[in-house]
């Protein structure tokens, strides 16, 4: 396989950790073939944008991983702790918060999503005001300890936890600046969420945010609606009613997001046809290096559970990037393993490097006995 010269990516011999996030954890409750306002009965998992990508290279591909956040010490927030080590991430960088102390609210989040069917697409329900993560203050987490003493290959984050409040955005930028001190490589997921900006200057506030950050960043991600909407950038040939973007546009979005961000190495998205909630067109590509890689296509993959489909593409994409793989390969890594995550429930990834590369590889849905 070809190799990846172009990210200087530091020796995993002299660091503790392959990569480490910054962003929320919520508690999802989820009602499975069920309505949230019918369920009497909730399935509890784990989940969030930017930790679901630490989560995935843990579980999916050996990967050593941590996730800096911050949770209310209480039975919520031991419950969501207890759910990440049972991903096996490291939880040493949470920031607790005793609720009996602060002068203002303090809890954890929730998110209630189901998941689609057919005609009904996925529904999400966060209750998430007031958040410890929300709250998280510049100083609040050790950076120096972390990228200095620990060592981190890679760094993830992402623009939900920059929209959950006035001061995220600043923690990203703290523990952005400190990262690369140290030589540790950057991604940042735009992840535009309406929800989250509309009380908080909506678009315009967004893209104020993102433009400020994206120049930091080694590695953006985004789907085909976060360019527009957290950087201002048009791309031809997009059509929102039906989110589909071409490749032709893709690459003419490039080129101007390249000229406003040269810091910028690597950008990647996932492109999704939403035929019903059960099946969507699926693929990805990856820029670097002015070359453009494309993944595999999957026409009408049937899902079961569409959450953390993005996520996962980041994780499969890193994976294979701190792997020392090329972005040709890096590209598919990315694709199978979302393709695969939106197969089962939940927010994370319950698939195997071997069913990844299977699928890389064109592999059937034959039975393993």
């Amino acid at each position: 396989m070809k190799r990846n010269n172009s990210l200087k990516i530091r020796p995993a011999s002299e660091c503790r950790f392959d990569c480490v996030s910054l962003g929320e954890v919520m508690l999802r409750l989820d009602p499975g073939e069920s309505r949230i306002h019918t369920s009497r009965q909730f399935q509890v998992w784990e989940g969030g944008g930017e930790y679901n990508v630490t989560r995935g290279l843990k579980r999916c591909f050996g990967m050593r991983t941590a996730c800096a956040t911050s949770l209310v010490d209480n039975a919520i927030g031991k419950l969501i702790e207890d759910c990440m080590l049972q991903g096996g991430v490291d939880t040493s960088f949470i920031h607790w918060v005793d609720a009996s102390t602060c002068s203002a609210p303090v809890r954890n989040g929730l998110n209630f999503t189901e998941r689609g069917f057919g005609i009904r697409g996925a529904k999400g329900v966060p209750d998430r005001q007031c958040s410890a993560a929300s709250q998280l203050r510049l100083g609040d987490i050790d950076w120096e300890y972390l990228f200095g003493t620990c060592g981190v290959r890679w760094f993830h984050t992402g623009g939900i936890f920059a929209a959950l409040s006035s001061d995220t955005a600043h923690v990203i930028s703290e523990a952005v600046a400190c990262a690369h001190r140290h030589g540790t490589i950057v991604s940042y997921d735009m992840n535009y969420r309406p929800s989250l900006w509309k009380d908080k200057g909506g678009m315009s506030q967004a893209q104020a945010v993102n433009k400020a950050l994206v120049p930091m960043v080694d590695v953006l991600l985004g789907n085909e609606e976060d360019f527009t909407a957290c950087l201002g950038i048009d791309i031809p040939g997009n059509d929102h009613a039906l989110r589909t973007l071409s490749i032709e546009g893709y690459g003419e979005m490039i080129s101007k997001l390249i000229v406003l961000y040269p810091e910028v190495q690597v950008v990647a998205t996932t492109l999704r046809t939403v035929r019903t909630a059960t099946r969507n067109d699926w693929e990805a590509l990856c820029w670097q290096d002015g070359r453009l890689h494309r993944s595999r296509r999957w026409e009408n993959l049937e899902i079961l559970d569409r959450v953390g489909g993005g996520d996962s593409f980041a994780s499969g994409l890193i994976y294979a990037l701190l792997m020392g793989l090329s972005v040709e390969h890096a590209v598919q890594y990315g694709a199978a393993h979302g393709a695969l995550c939106m197969t089962t429930p939940g927010d994370t990834s319950m698939s195997s490097l071997q069913e990844v590369e299977n699928e890389i590889r064109g592999g059937t849905a034959r039975i393993v006995r």
